[in-house]
């Protein structure tokens, strides 16, 4: 008798670090179009949840317009203010950092997930990852090859470049010279 093995797609949760996700698609000039990138992500994974952290500024209407979009899609939009920081130099910085907040979702979820699909480089997720693989988890990491650390690689489940993935990205309107 000849039996066929199917195999099941994981149950996944997607966590993207917008503020790291955008700096990787800006410094290879690479623009995800996420719901295209959505669609990829349910014919590989069965994913239970995709989550988008991202700082807002005060009036800024090109944030509310993608965050809209997003929604409609159906992210999950996890927001907070930027915070205006002065340095030692006196130059003013924006920061809005979510590593705590995706962290600690991600530790929230494992009991309802086999895998989790990260969208950022950042090394601090690394003890995240080596975490993640003691509980028998799987972690995925996209990034660009510019913006991805050398210890996230290391700890990750599998990598992916974000700088590879065309299909996922905005068709662009060329201009005539």
């Amino acid at each position: 008798m000849l039996y066929l093995c199917l195999m099941q797609k994981l149950k996944t949760c997607a966590f993207i670090d917008g503020s790291n996700i955008y700096f990787a698609q800006k410094k290879i000039n690479i623009w995800l179009d996420w719901g295209k990138v959505k669609l990829y992500l349910e014919k590989k994974y069965d994913i239970k949840a995709i989550r988008y952290y991202i700082g807002i500024r005060k009036n800024d209407r090109t944030s509310q317009t993608f965050l809209k979009k997003l929604e409609k899609i159906r992210f999950t939009i996890i927001k907070k203010p930027v915070k205006i920081i002065t340095n030692e130099f006196g130059k003013k910085i924006e920061k809005a950092n979510f590593d705590v907040e995706i962290t600690a979702d991600i530790m929230t979820s494992l009991k309802k997930i086999d895998a989790v699909v990260l969208f950022s480089g950042d090394s601090d997720f690394a003890y995240l990852a080596e975490l993640l693989n003691r509980q028998k988890k799987q972690i995925f990491v996209y990034s660009s090859k510019k913006t991805l650390s050398w210890e996230l690689k290391l700890s990750a489940h599998r990598y992916f470049f974000i700088d590879n993935l065309s299909l996922l990205t905005k068709r662009r309107r060329f201009i005539r010279i």
